[in-house]
């Protein structure tokens, strides 16, 4: 019998009423993983999105490539009057945007709900 392995990464979008995108990683964001998040912060159209609220509460890990898609994607949107948030980073994710000071640029939320409200 053989048994299945949760998936490494995985992305889960949603749109609220208000027009917020909201992304839900689940995983470890790497190298192997970040094309798929960089992917995931642009709208079907390819498109930066304007509102969004990155929900890493289920994320594992997260290095150097991860940072660069939050960056990334903070830039695209503030280029279109718009903003990136974080919501519900687990403590070590919070210590790694903490560490390269990344929670000055992008604010972070505890939880996902704080994050769509604010």
């Amino acid at each position: 019998m053989t048994t299945m392995e949760p998936p490494r990464f995985s992305v889960t979008r949603s749109t609220t009423a208000d027009g917020i995108t909201v992304l839900a990683l689940r995983g470890e964001v790497d190298f192997t993983t970040g094309a798929e998040m960089r992917r995931a912060l642009q709208d079907p159209d390819c498109e930066a999105t304007r509102h969004t609220v990155m929900d890493l509460s289920q994320v594992t890990f997260m290095d150097s490539t991860g940072i660069n898609a939050l960056i990334g994607a903070h830039l695209d949107a503030t280029a279109i009057q718009g903003w990136v948030r974080v919501a519900g980073p687990t403590p070590s994710i919070l210590r790694v945007l903490q560490i390269v000071g990344l929670d000055t640029v992008i604010t972070c939320y505890p939880t996902l709900q704080q994050a769509l409200s604010s």
